[in-house]
Parts: C-alpha cells; structure tokens; sequence
C-alpha cells in the first residue's frame, strides 16, 4: 500500500500582539532556552517504533510507570513485527501495571498489524498517517512529529495547560483551545522545543497545589505570581 502524501497540521494564523505582549513572551522562551537548549520527552526510546508505543502507553500513565514497563518490554518487542508475534496476551503482563492497560494492549497490537501490513513495518511520520493507527490521537501524534523535530506541534496536555494559562498564555477552555493559542504566538524560533519547555516547567516547578516561584526562571514574567507569593 502506497503511503499517504505527507502532511502538516494546517497551522493557525500568527496573532498580533502589542509590542509590550510579544516582548513578555519572547522573554518567556528565551529564559527557557537558556535554561535547557534542548529539552526532550523523558519517555525512553531508540526509534519512531518504540516512541509512538511509549507515547500511546503514557496516556493517563507517568511516564516514570512506562518507563518502567518498557524498560523490559522493549527489550523483546522493539519493532512491530516482534511486538505483533507476542501478541496481546503476550504483551499484557507487561504492562499491566499502567492504566487502561488491556485497551492500550489491544490497540499496541492492532498498530503493530497495520504497520507490519501496510508499511513495511516502518512508523509512517505523517500526520494523517498516525492519527489513523488505533490508540493514537491528535495529542501522540503531535508528541511524535515534534520529539523527532519533524513537525512544529504543542500537545496540551493538563501540565500545558495549566502553564499556558499562569503565564497569560492563552485563556482557552479546551487542550485544542490552548494549543490553537500557543501556536499563534510563540515565536517561531521557539516552536519545536514549546511543548517540552511547558511541560517540564509544569512537571517540576509550575505545580498543580503550590507552584515554586521561588525557583521559577519567569516569575517575574508571570501574572498568576502574586496569587501564590504572599
């Protein structure tokens, strides 16, 4: 089967900011960059395989608890023609300590069918291509595209959101809200590390109860400070 022309999530129109508003935010990335040039998932993985299955498993999981599943999975189903052959029931006492481990089982399965089937058992790196694999949405194929720097994407997940919104990111209601907001204004430089960047921020400083300001690298920058340094 031929594979699909590749594509590109249709990317929204950069918004215009008063010049106070886009130097905040030009701030706001620079400072993150400066503090890691390089920010990566911290999901383990050595190909597109494995990351597009470590992505589907963390769904509502850690990633420390997939971590510690595939450190042993992978270690006899690195490839979708091994992890078709130990089939479902094979792969379930791996990963049975993660949520929703019997869905995600089924679907790891059926994705390693279509890809051993229909491609040759290569991950396809488009768009359109994974978001039709089962068990992998908008959200794991934006993680994948912009892990592997093939597609500038923001996956909102609830520490990006939360971030996006102290910082005055965005005020959007919904993940695809949020992400439409962030991919409008923060500078193009800044694009493929922006979803890394948040995350982490939200992960280790920008915390849900009692975020630490005082180790925050923007909180000079952010509005939401004085709602929690008295």
């Amino acid at each position: 089967m031929a594979r699909p022309a590749k594509t590109a999530a249709k990317r929204p129109a950069r918004k215009k900011l008063k010049p106070a508003e886009a130097a905040r935010i030009e701030e706001i990335f620079h400072r993150f960059l400066a503090s890691s040039d390089d920010p990566r998932t911290e999901l383990d993985y050595d190909s597109p395989y494995t990351l597009v299955t470590a992505v589907a498993l963390s769904a509502q999981a850690t990633d420390v608890s997939v971590n510690k599943a595939t450190a042993k999975l992978f270690k006899v189903a690195d490839t979708p023609q091994k992890m078709l052959a130990l089939g479902e029931e094979g792969l379930i006492p791996y990963i049975a300590s993660i949520g929703l481990y019997r869905t995600k089982a089924k679907n790891v399965i059926a994705t390693a069918r279509i890809l051993v089937e229909q491609y040759g058992g290569e991950v396809p790196l488009e768009r359109e291509a994974l978001m039709a694999l089962p068990g992998v949405g908008r959200k794991t194929a934006s993680v994948v595209l912009n892990e592997l720097r093939i597609e500038p994407a923001i996956a909102v997940d609830t520490h990006v959101f939360r971030v996006s919104h102290r910082l005055g990111l965005s005020s959007g209601k919904t993940p695809d809200q949020v992400e439409a907001d962030l991919m409008a204004i923060v500078p193009e430089p800044y694009l493929t590390r922006a979803h890394h960047w948040l995350i982490l921020h939200g992960r280790y400083t920008c915390v849900a109860r009692r975020p630490k300001c005082e180790d925050c690298v923007v909180a000079d920058l952010c509005p939401s400070r004085k709602l929690f340094v008295k």
